[in-house]
């Protein structure tokens, strides 16, 4: 495959793809191994070019072809998004780690792991453009054998593409999945109603012990913003949880109950102490599901212009359309350094913050950034 690498003379993002296949003195892959390759005269930005078998997303001189939307069916499908967990890997390495853990969390992670062993059945919610990326690694160990229920919120915010294929992957995981809009409700009864499906057991076995029956009791638990308390909302019908587009809203656990048969624990959002996965870290922000102080706003767009430009949903068209700024083989920072200078001033903050807006707001179409793992 013929790759290109684009490297901005004001930053240090770079963008290996494949860094055992870069020739250099140094250690391969890395910057100083990039630095040793001596730059080309030209008014454009020095390139890497990597020699390989060509795919489709390549263009005839070698340079990356970001409007390429070509597959050879699904396992060429499968194979770009393959390449884009790579690439993402790779990415960010350069970038200062994204990390967020304010003081409520851990106070909310000791009283959860405390509630839980009321809870009848847990509902997991998780945000359905990054399904992997909004699941705590210590969530399994927590359940247990508990009842569980997985939640894909802001369907309304993915392509139809990409429910499908999550709807399969969990499917055939035997996890039941519920994919709902929060904002609009959608999705809401039928969750309320496989909540009390699952547990309907709890009171069978009371009665056979002589006790009265008594509510299901729900736990609701996710990463922060992903849309659990308005979830409730929508099943209440009513305002009864704090809830705003912004991380952290919710900083207690409290029990509301939902008519005579189910009892909801609405939780503040649970992230780890240390985000290892950087990859997941940078998807984290970019889909406003982490706090904004964590991070670098601009190296964050910069790789969402990047990985915008290889989805085959979106390409480098979608880029172009929108903001007049051709994205045909520049690295994402130079991107938003056009459009800073071309839209505000040479703001590099505010043309940053431009671009994640958009993507969060549809601009360029519903897209997951995420698909099953093979």
């Amino acid at each position: 495959m013929a790759m290109s690498v684009q490297l901005s003379s004001s930053s240090g993002l770079w963008v290996p793809n494949s860094p055992h296949r870069v020739p250099s003195r140094g250690k391969p892959g890395s910057p100083s191994a990039l630095a040793a390759t001596p730059p080309t005269l030209s008014s454009q930005p020095p390139t890497i070019q990597i020699v390989g078998l060509r795919g489709p997303s390549w263009s005839e001189n070698g340079i990356a072809n970001p409007n390429s939307n070509t597959f050879d069916g699904c396992e060429g499908e499968n194979n770009l998004w393959s390449e884009l967990d790579t690439d993402l890997y790779h990415w960010t390495k350069a970038l200062r780690p994204v990390q967020w853990f304010p003081g409520h969390i851990a106070k909310a992670e000791k009283e959860l792991k405390e509630q839980l062993r009321l809870m009848d059945v847990v509902i997991e919610v998780r945000d359905g453009r990054i399904p992997m990326s909004t699941t705590h690694p210590q969530m399994d160990l927590w359940l247990g054998n508990r009842k569980r229920i997985l939640v894909l919120n802001r369907e309304d915010m993915i392509s139809t593409e990409d429910r499908n294929a999550w709807a399969e992957y969990f499917t055939r995981n035997g996890t039941k999945v519920v994919f709902s809009n929060g904002q609009l409700g959608m999705g809401t009864m039928k969750l309320g109603r496989l909540a009390k499906e699952l547990a309907a057991n709890v009171n069978v076995k009371r009665r056979a012990k002589g006790l009265l029956p008594r509510a299901v009791r729900a736990g609701i638990v996710g990463y922060p913003n992903v849309g659990k308390s308005s979830l409730i909302n929508r099943l209440l019908k009513r305002r009864m949880c704090p809830a705003a587009p912004r991380p952290g809203v919710t900083r207690e656990l409290r029990w509301i109950r939902f008519g005579k048969d189910l009892e909801l624990l609405d939780s503040p959002g649970i992230l780890p102490m240390r985000i290892s996965d950087q990859s997941s870290a940078i998807k984290l922000a970019i889909c406003d599901d982490i706090g904004e102080r964590s991070y670098d706003v601009t190296d964050v767009a910069a790789v969402l212009v990047q990985m915008l430009t290889k989805l085959p949903a979106v390409g480098g068209d979608a880029l172009r359309k929108r903001y007049k700024i051709n994205v045909d083989s520049q690295c994402g920072k130079t991107f938003v350094e056009k459009l800073a200078l071309q839209l505000f001033n040479g703001d590099f903050h505010q043309a940053s913050f431009r671009v994640l807006s958009d993507f969060r707001k549809g601009k360029f179409g519903w897209t997951a950034l995420e698909r099953p793992p093979r």
